[in-house]
């Protein structure tokens, strides 16, 4: 992470549900947050990363904006879901100039689209612990089309976009200011609307990543299927704020299955790392995303992973203004972790 002169940017999530911008300024005392700010948008507009409604997503981003009082122009925005692929690998040791012309050879065995159909970048980690003719390279594939859907949605709203990042990059950036780092394997797990993505650490290094399709969402068309409401009365049920609309015990029974399964497929995904690394061990979870909120999925991993479960606060280090709400910040500090680690970067950085 570089930071220096390079002008600011306003870190940029464009959920499936929701958008979020912030700013984050570099002071004398450290980071601070300058903005903060979300917009819920209408159900169907953006699903599995795929923008359907650009017109008005862009409307939703100015009003973003406009209400939050953003006048910079400069975005950073982030991508993920099955049309990225994030995967560590190991390659003959190189110059970044060697690897910037056999990485395409190097990706092809490792990515499941055409290789003319996506936009390819990587980051050196360093030499392998099995030896120094090997380096490890953290390898990032993201489809063409979906790159510039987003860039072009950005436009659309009157904005500049410098960096595309990835989503569980910018949860790592995010924590890495706020927590202080230790050897010891930790878990970030962002829990979305409609996307889980999961990223381990390890000597503060990304070791594994997955995203899968599961998320709030499927709370929502769980009360749908149970009582045939629209899918922004399910939202309000979900939230308990028209609880009266649906037996407690129905709805109490829905979230209990529906974060069942994300504490089964999470666990067999560790389970996955595990086969792979037998002799690692994970003591800890940090969960972001709306569904880090759920009490009942923070007590159920952590009985499934044997692991410390705990909820990011990504302005926990932050110097935070007087005129910010606190118990605003605390309650949305989950869902406002990508944003945050968006709002890190800067325009020069790789």
């Amino acid at each position: 992470m570089i930071f220096g002169k390079s002008p600011s940017l306003v870190g940029l999530d464009i959920g499936f549900s929701a958008l979020k911008a912030g700013e984050i300024t570099t002071t004398k005392k450290g980071f601070a947050l300058k903005n903060f700010g979300m917009i819920s948008i209408a159900p169907g507009a953006i699903e599995e990363g795929n923008i359907n409604d650009p017109e008005n997503v862009a409307d939703s981003i100015r009003q973003l904006f406009k209400a939050n009082n953003i006048k910079e122009k400069n975005v950073a925005v982030s991508i993920g879901g099955y049309s990225v692929i994030v995967k560590k690998i190991d390659v003959q040791t190189a110059t970044e100039e060697q690897l910037q012309e056999t990485i395409h050879l190097e990706a092809e065995q490792y990515i499941p689209f055409d290789i003319s159909e996506v936009n390819i970048d990587y980051q050196i980690l360093g030499e392998t612990e099995t030896g120094s003719d090997q380096m490890s390279v953290i390898l990032v594939a993201a489809k063409k089309e979906m790159i510039s859907d987003y860039i072009n949605l950005v436009q659309m709203a009157g904005l500049n976009p410098c960096i595309i990042d990835v989503d569980a990059f910018a949860l790592q950036n995010i924590f890495e200011a706020n927590y202080d780092l230790t050897d010891e394997n930790v878990v970030l797990i962002d829990i979305g609307a409609n996307k889980t993505s999961l990223n381990i650490l390890k000597s503060h290094s990304s070791v594994f990543m997955r995203d899968v399709s599961m998320g709030c969402c499927q709370i929502n068309q769980k009360i749908i299927s149970l009582i045939d409401c629209s899918f922004a009365e399910a939202e309000q049920i979900k939230l308990s704020k028209q609880a009266d609309k649906i037996y407690p015990d129905d709805l109490k029974q829905i979230v209990s299955s529906v974060v069942s399964e994300w504490s089964i497929e999470i666990k067999r995904a560790l389970d996955f790392y595990y086969s792979a690394n037998p002799d690692e061990q994970i003591k800890s979870i940090m969960l972001s995303g709306g569904g880090a909120q759920i009490k009942e999925f923070r007590q159920l991993l952590a009985a499934e992973t044997s692991s410390d479960v705990e909820t990011i606060n990504p302005f926990k280090k932050l110097h935070i203004a007087e005129h910010f709400d606190p118990s605003y910040l605390e309650h949305i500090a989950p869902q406002a972790a990508i944003c945050m680690g968006l709002a890190l970067r800067r325009v020069d950085d790789k």
